[in-house]
């Protein structure tokens, strides 16, 4: 028998807020947390702006000394957002039933590009021994297990940008089919490097944008690029008869999932958009959806030339032209930045956020919309609506394309 899956704990580190209220507000207000490198120096980087996660300790989130001494910033920021959501959900549980998905676009690329300038610098036998374990891109679950004591189904999930929508939706069916009664899942990222920064440009995938207001503007016709953030998005998910034996705040109800790949291109996505809508379609017709819903879609919208045209494609395959155009739609990213495999955690709270408060966050800096991308971004201001359901959406490098959906919760 299939199983009902709910959130019940919610937790984030990101460049407009370290908790979930504050990152809330911030969205909500329009506020935006891209600006100029600050975490080193930027040289003849051709980047002006990134999303960096300011005063970032992980200490102040109950990560014991010794533990962030020995990780990489991307492990800090998933154990901090997962000790967030954990005290959220004040779950309790037989650790042999909780399990861990966390994943990681990029991994421990900061401990990489350290390593590195060291090996060359200084030789071989300077090399840390804790240099592949704070490296690997699983090592952030696997902390985050450790520290949760989560005996159960541990797998971090890689698809770029996908990775922390594919994370959720694979924990959701994880829990729905029985293999755990409630899973730590989302996605991490710290790639705010000299070495992720000139590859991503030099792969021409980021805005070099010099003015702040025209770096990261989803579905306008100046874009050029995304800008490259940091952060984590963690959610808890839980099988929902346990989560109501237990008295637990219920956020939304995940009941809908897509995973398709493009096949077609390792950065470009697919030009007719089929594989993206294909994504959309399976997690909508899992979850029920009908003409009485007041749909919200949380967009990828990266703020690329390629991404927003084809998105905006892909929700009008999926939704048919009518439905799609009177679609409340909104790009996180226009505030945060693009947060990798840490995007799609950041934004599925987001949009459990726009299920209980009614509130549909802005498209921020969307002042010359392209002709092309012709459906309501929510541009600049927030808007009420009544949501009843909420789609999420990431598409990554290698064609990779997951979607989500929740619903307010019913009993």
């Amino acid at each position: 028998m299939e199983r009902r899956v709910v959130i019940t704990g919610m937790g984030i580190v990101s460049p407009i807020g370290k908790d979930v209220q504050t990152f809330w507000n911030n969205l909500t207000q329009g506020v935006c947390g891209i600006g100029p490198i600050t975490s080193f120096a930027p040289g003849d980087l051709p980047i002006k702006f990134v999303g960096e996660v300011k005063d970032f300790n992980a200490e102040d989130f109950g990560v014991e000394k010794s533990t962030a001494r020995r990780a990489d910033r991307f492990t800090q920021f998933a154990l901090a957002a997962s000790q967030q959501a954990m005290d959220n959900s004040r779950l309790s549980i037989n650790p042999e039933r909780l399990g861990v998905y966390i994943g990681s676009g990029v991994g421990g690329i900061h401990t990489f590009f350290g390593e590195s300038k060291k090996v060359l610098e200084e030789g071989v036998n300077r090399i840390s021994p804790l240099f592949i374990p704070m490296m690997i891109s699983n090592i952030a679950a696997g902390n985050v297990a450790i520290a949760q004591k989560a005996e159960g189904p541990c797998l971090p999930v890689v698809t770029a940008c996908a990775t922390g929508t594919h994370s959720i939706g694979e924990a959701y069916r994880a829990i729905k089919h029985g293999y755990a009664d409630a899973i730590i899942s989302g996605g991490t990222e710290a790639s705010v490097t000299p070495l992720a920064i000139g590859g991503f440009a030099n792969a021409k995938a980021l805005s070099r944008a010099e003015e702040l207001d025209k770096a990261s503007i989803p579905f306008d016709k100046r874009r050029q690029g995304f800008v490259l953030s940091e952060g984590a998005g963690i959610v808890i998910l839980e099988e929902y008869e346990h989560a109501k034996a237990r008295n637990a705040e219920i956020y939304a109800e995940i009941c809908g999932y897509g995973n398709t790949c493009d096949a077609y291109h390792y950065t470009a996505p697919k030009p007719d958009a089929a594989c993206a809508a294909k994504a959309m379609t399976i997690a909508l017709k899992e979850a029920g959806f009908t003409d009485k819903d007041e749909l919200y879609i949380n967009a990828h919208g990266t703020s690329t030339p390629l991404n927003d045209i084809t998105e905006t494609h892909a929700i009008k395959l999926a939704l048919g032209e009518e439905r799609a155009r009177r679609t409340l739609i909104s790009s996180t990213k226009s505030m945060t930045g693009h947060m990798l495999g840490a995007a799609g955690g950041a934004e599925l709270i987001a949009s459990v956020m726009t299920l209980r408060t009614g509130i549909i966050h802005p498209t921020i800096g969307l002042l010359e919309p392209d002709p092309e991308c012709d459906l309501d971004y929510v541009p600049l201001t927030a808007r009420r609506a009544n949501i009843t359901i909420a789609l999420s959406n990431s598409l990554g490098f290698g064609g990779h394309n997951g979607s989500v959906v929740i619903r307010k919760i019913e009993s």
